[in-house]
């Protein structure tokens, strides 16, 4: 690996070469074992003499920073640790914008992976077709035709935007052309792209109670001023969005975390009032493909006539997060703009993940994942809604749902059960699970996911779950 060498002045060539190594040692850009330039390849690449290196080499390795071999070369010593740690400066001076001091971390501390994660989010990234993805990409790398030259369109692959126009048609009615996709990095790129081309500050901005943490911490990181709606057994309570409300975030099919579809007549309304209030709606139609019981309401944006609604969705849950890949569908008068802010952003994502994309869906291949993966999760749901209701029946309650990759189960009217110690023990207990107050809103309950925890494995996570709940109930 090259390394920079700075030699401004003309005093004292060798310590400065010296001095740099070993600092480089130190602070770990050296590693045991790597491998230095010859002398006279490095006097050459820094316009020194061959005997001013060598006498920086020499030292070093009288000090034991270096080994040399002949015949081999000159190597840092096998088996040395950095000694420090190589920093930016603190930067006293510098500061972020006010608003970003109001946005919390995402991601929080490091924490030894569970033994038993039900934490919601996450596809099991057993059931993903590794094999066939590595075919998919390996083709991608092959092209029959010479790769373009320059840089690609924002909007993303063409072949990617054709295939998900065509799945989501099929799958979820959603009314969509290859002029209407606009490829993203995930959902969350999408709902950046959102609020940069919608979103002032002080843009009022409403969001589900309980919702989804990311996307408010997103609008607030614009400047948007956040407006909480309480969801109820019909999902958003529509009567309760304020005046002067420009942005509306919602998750309709499965609604996070709860649950609950949106029923038909709040979907009919909450489009009514779009259009009075001149707002825009973003619907995030995040893990609608695992479907277990009941036939799918359409999406709102298929009942959109007036181009209201902003369609985001994603292959996070139903493949895996890593591959970042997710589509923002917008009503013409947008797409000019989100095209442009995608263009600054990044110009355009990774066209060999798009690529293979393509292919999966073309090849019918994301619909037998879907269909195998649901089978799976029905499973695994099944053994959950089972062990609540039989175990935990006069603790929890389950909200019912029959999408996605989570269950809410809510602390029952005449429990006396502490959530919080509940989900502390069963941390302890190396159990994962999550508290309904993480996502807001004003009842108790745990949010249960099943993507990580295999069905050879559920009925022991549960059965320790179940173990720190009951230690939590309070007389």
């Amino acid at each position: 690996m090259p390394f920079h060498l700075s030699l401004d002045g003309h005093t004292d060539l060798a310590a400065r070469i010296y001095r740099q190594l070993r600092d480089g040692i130190l602070d770990g850009r050296l590693r045991a074992g790597e491998r230095l330039p010859p002398t006279r390849e490095l006097a050459r690449e820094l316009d020194v003499s061959r005997n001013t290196v060598a006498v920086a080499y020499e030292r070093l390795t009288a000090e034991g920073f270096l080994d040399g071999h002949v015949g081999r070369g000159t190597f840092v010593s096998p088996g040395f640790v950095a000694r420090s740690k190589r920093a930016a400066p603190a930067g006293v001076g510098v500061r972020p914008v006010a608003r970003w001091s109001s946005v919390s971390d995402a991601l929080g501390e490091d924490r030894p992976a569970p033994a038993f994660d039900f934490r919601v989010g996450t596809p099991d990234p057993a059931l993903f077709p590794l094999r066939t993805w590595r075919r998919l990409v390996s083709q991608a790398l092959r092209p029959s035709l010479p790769p373009p030259s320059g840089y690609a369109d924002p909007a993303g692959l063409e072949a990617l935007r054709v295939a998900i126009a065509r799945h989501i048609g099929v799958a979820r009615s959603v009314r969509a052309g290859v002029e209407d996709v606009l490829v993203t990095q995930g959902a969350q790129q999408a709902l950046d792209l959102i609020g940069r081309v919608l979103i002032e500050p002080g843009t009022r901005v409403a969001v589900e109670d309980p919702g989804y943490p990311p996307a408010e911490r997103l609008f607030t990181a614009h400047g948007a001023r956040i407006v909480k709606v309480p969801v109820d057994a019909e999902g958003l309570d529509v009567t309760a969005l304020t005046k002067g409300t420009r942005l509306l975030y919602t998750t309709p099919s499965h609604q996070f975390p709860l649950g609950t579809p949106m029923s038909l007549a709040r979907r009919t309304a909450l489009l009514a009032w779009a259009e009075r209030n001149d707002a825009v709606i973003i619907e995030d139609d995040y893990d609608s493909e695992y479907r277990f019981s009941d036939r799918p309401l359409e999406p709102l944006q298929s009942l959109d006539h007036d181009g209201r609604v902003l369609y985001v969705g994603s292959f996070s849950k139903t493949l895996l997060p890593l591959l970042r890949s997710g589509f923002l569908i917008a009503p013409a008068s947008l797409r000019p703009a989100l095209r442009r802010a995608k263009q600054l952003m990044d110009w355009h994502g990774d066209l060999v993940t798009q690529s293979a994309l393509a292919s999966f869906i073309d090849e019918g291949l994301l619909a037998r994942h879907v269909r195998k993966a649901t089978r799976e999760y029905s499973a695994r749901r099944g053994r959950i809604l089972d062990f609540v209701r039989d175990e935990l029946r006069d603790t929890l309650e389950v909200v019912p749902s029959s999408a996605g990759l989570h269950l809410c189960a809510t602390v029952s009217p005449h429990a006396t059960v502490t959530v919080d110690s509940a989900v502390a023990e069963a941390a302890r207990a190396g159990v994962a699970v999550e508290s309904l107050f993480t996502y807001g809103g004003t009842r108790g309950g745990l949010v249960i996911g099943y993507g990580l925890v295999g069905s050879d494995r559920i009925d022991e996570g549960l059965a320790r779950l179940g173990e720190c709940v009951s230690a939590a109930r309070t007389s």
